[in-house]
């Protein structure tokens, strides 16, 4: 089976997965998984498929042909080889939002040599205060050789600068 990695934005309506869900379904392939949402009045979306090699360019060409309905789509081969073994921890962060907490906390990762495997983020309102909370939300990879206590800390001094609160877990 061949793996594709589709990216795709435009404006938001009804009706959006079930055209890009039908194509997929008529060509024999399966929708493995997905993050899709609502941004800022747009549909944003990545999903992988799985189809028969077979089967492939008459897929490719049917969702390419969603692009007259005002997607720009990037469809893309997935990897043919397995990554290797990574662990996986969770990362959560709550904090007042300011400018540059992504990229702080991003360049502590990198550094570790971290992978963001999922992030989701997004602001809401303090009960109390009123204040804007910034939040994320995130599943990352460390790779062999790296000490997840280390790692921890790191962030925790970070978190400290930033005058946000942060932890680092094994998903449960």
């Amino acid at each position: 089976m061949s793996d594709l990695v589709l990216t795709l934005i435009g404006p938001d309506h009804p009706g959006i997965v079930e055209a890009i869900a039908d194509p997929i379904a008529r060509q024999g392939g399966s929708w493995l998984e997905s993050r899709m949402a609502h941004l800022a009045g747009k549909f944003a979306g990545i999903l992988r498929i799985e189809v028969a090699p077979e089967r492939e360019g008459a897929l490719v060409e049917a969702l390419r042909a969603l692009e007259a309905t005002g997607l720009r789509l990037t469809i893309e081969a997935g990897p043919a080889a397995a990554t290797a073994a990574a662990r996986t921890f969770v990362l959560d962060l709550v904090g007042l939002d300011r400018p540059g907490i992504v990229r702080e906390i991003s360049r502590a990762l990198v550094e570790h040599g971290v992978n963001i495997e999922e992030l989701v983020t997004d602001r809401t309102t303090a009960p109390m205060s009123g204040e804007l909370l910034f939040r994320s939300h995130a599943r990352v990879s460390l790779p062999a050789g790296t000490d997840p206590e280390r790692l921890r800390r790191r962030l925790e001094r970070l978190a400290g600068d930033l005058m946000v609160q942060v932890s680092l877990a094994a998903p449960e």
